[in-house]
Order: structure tokens, then sequence, then C-alpha cells
């Protein structure tokens, strides 16, 4: 996983120059906070607002829109499971609660120790290999519940 830089509103200010005369800055201005920060962090939708001249509500509705903004940082592991109907009906609903269970998860949480974060995600594009999953930004499909375990175990041994 990356590495991110803790909040700083000197750093924002900075992402949130780089767009705000370019039409339509919100996504990007958004995108470019969740690189650098892991997420995007409250503050930073009044700035956005301010510098963009739209509400802070529009701000928030955008953010809260997309799956893809997540709200609070990540943990040092993120899996992504597809949860669009090609992967449900693959086996995808047992290897979420699969998961779930075995990581005392719920979606968009992460675990206590800080180590993974389960993200819903409705399509990554193998709808002929599904289930599938995205782990740390790679891609896999053909899942069964031992696959994934292996997986999550072998990315999450240098964090133990």
């Amino acid at each position: 996983m990356p590495e991110y830089e803790r909040w700083s509103e000197t750093r924002a200010s900075a992402i949130i120059d780089q767009h705000a005369g370019r039409p339509g800055a919100v996504l990007p201005i958004l995108q470019d906070l969740q690189e650098v920060f892991g997420h995007v962090p409250g503050p930073a939708e009044a700035m956005i607002a301010e510098a963009l001249n739209v509400t802070r509500a529009e701000v928030h509705g955008i953010v809260t829109f997309y799956h893809d903004f997540r709200r609070h940082p990540p943990g040092q592991h993120v899996l992504r499971l597809c949860r669009a109907e090609a992967c449900q009906a693959a086996g995808g609903d047992a290897l979420a609660d699969d998961v779930r269970r075995r990581h005392k998860l719920d979606w968009d949480a992460t675990t206590a120790d800080g180590a993974l974060t389960l993200e819903a995600v409705f399509c990554l594009g193998l709808c002929a290999c599904g289930p599938a999953a995205m782990l740390d930004g790679e891609v896999m499909g053909r899942l069964d519940a031992q696959a994934l375990a292996a997986a999550l175990d072998a990315a999450m041994e240098p964090t133990r």
C-alpha cells in the first residue's frame, strides 16, 4: 500500500489551488486529496467549497455519492470485493461473508489493528472470472474462500 501523508491544511490548499480555475474541478481535487492523504479529510470539504464557490453540501454530496472516496484513512491493506450481480452469482456473497466473519469486519470498515480495510466495489471488469476482488490494487478472479484467505495472509504477513 502507498504511504499517505498526514493531514495538512497547507498541502490541501496547494492541491485545491492546482485545480481551482478548471471547470469541474471538484472531482480532480477529491481524487488528488485521496491520493495524498488516503481519504478525503472532512476539513477539506469546506476548503473546496470556499475555493470553488459552491456549497459544502454539494461537495459533501459528491464525496458520499461516489464509492471510491473514503472519509477515513484506510488500513495498511485494502480489500475491495466485487458486489455486482455476476460475482454474486458465482459465489461472491459467500466469499464476502467468509471475509467479514474471519476478520470481524463490516463493509467500509477497518480491523481494530488497522491492518485491513474492506470495501465493496460494484464491478472490477472480471465478470467472467467471478467472484473477483482487488487487494492493494491487484485484481484477482475465480476466488474461493481458501484462495482469498491465502492472498490476505500473504499480504498481511509482513505487518504482523
